[in-house]
């Protein structure tokens, strides 16, 4: 899924994601929890503000962004009288 992705640019550009847009809804990146490097890309695991795990892959080359992965987190609590069914 192709994302649109702002980014913090420190010593060089676009040195980490801050920002991406997924449709018609932004994401605020709270936490980079881990970041690799791949041949031709560069990967970011990332915590955004809806508490949800998401993977962004950069490729290299054309600067393009896609979603590679996504994990939700956020559960409903026991007192909705629903469990811990994901929302």
């Amino acid at each position: 899924m192709q994302l649109q992705v702002q980014c913090y640019a420190g010593r060089k550009a676009d040195e980490r994601p801050v920002r991406f847009r997924m449709g018609d809804r932004d994401y605020m990146v709270e936490e980079i929890v881990d970041q690799w490097y791949g041949p031709d890309d560069q990967f970011y695991k990332v915590r955004a503000d809806d508490g949800n795990l998401y993977i962004l892959r950069q490729n290299n080359s054309d600067g393009a962004w896609t979603l590679e992965s996504f994990r939700m987190l956020r559960t409903i609590g026991a007192g909705a009288g629903l469990g811990n069914v994901p929302h």
